[in-house]
């Protein structure tokens, strides 16, 4: 049995394959969720953490590829295993080159998605442990902590999922509407104000222990940076 806090997420709209995955993986000792769309999987990385994400190619709401593409360019880690019933090799290749890890062709055999999960997990070890800092900022995805200056600060789940994001893409403005898609994952009740306010939330737990690290850009958005 493998460690059952290895966390898997399964992304895949033919929802009696889905949930036939997650039994697999879960009999095996992981943890999973599933999810069913781009917009899910965008969420659920936030909030469930994955160590890994079992990736449909083609989604009622977009491409898996592109979703992938998404993921690492906000900071997302966790190796991908695409699914898909393409066979060109021209979509494997795109499907490598927005970051993907490996590829399984539908349809394919549980046991042989159970030994590739294990196996890209294996080679991803103790590297796969994310370590985010900026300045005496330092962010640990896997342990779920954050601490400024060695003190440790306490955030709630969407408070770390946006500090994630800006310290993932430290020095770059980010706009607003950015910030929305990635931390929020296009949930149509979240708006520039919801993004102001969690910015200040941010601010009234970081700034009492050091120099300011978030910096808002007229018009624009927000940045983080070190203090000079």
């Amino acid at each position: 049995m493998t460690n059952e806090v290895s966390r898997v997420l399964v992304v895949d709209d033919e929802t009696a394959l889905a949930e036939l995955v997650a039994m697999a993986l879960r009999y095996e000792g992981y943890r999973t969720a599933v999810t069913g769309s781009v917009r899910g999987a965008l969420t659920e990385v936030g909030r469930f953490r994955p160590d890994l994400i079992v990736l449909d190619v083609v989604l009622p709401d977009g491409s898996g590829v592109d979703a992938c593409a998404r993921l690492r360019r906000g900071g997302t880690t966790a190796p991908v295993i695409f699914l898909t019933a393409r066979y060109d090799v021209r979509d494997r290749i795109a499907g490598l080159d927005s970051g993907g890890d490996d590829y399984l062709t539908k349809p394919f055999s549980l046991d042989e998605l159970v030994a590739r999960v294990r196996a890209v997990l294996r080679r991803s070890g103790p590297s796969s442990r994310t370590l985010l800092a900026c300045g005496d900022l330092e962010i640990d995805e896997d342990a779920y902590e954050v601490r400024r200056g060695g003190v440790p600060v306490t955030l709630t789940p969407t408070e770390f999922r946006l500090l994630r994001y800006l310290a993932a893409n430290a020095g770059r403005v980010l706009s607003k509407a950015q910030i929305l898609d990635h931390v929020w994952g296009g949930d149509f009740g979240a708006s520039d104000n919801t993004v102001q306010t969690y910015v200040s939330y941010l601010r009234r737990k970081l700034d009492p222990l050091g120099p300011p690290l978030l910096h808002t850009v007229a018009r624009v958005g927000y940045a983080m940076r070190p203090p000079p």
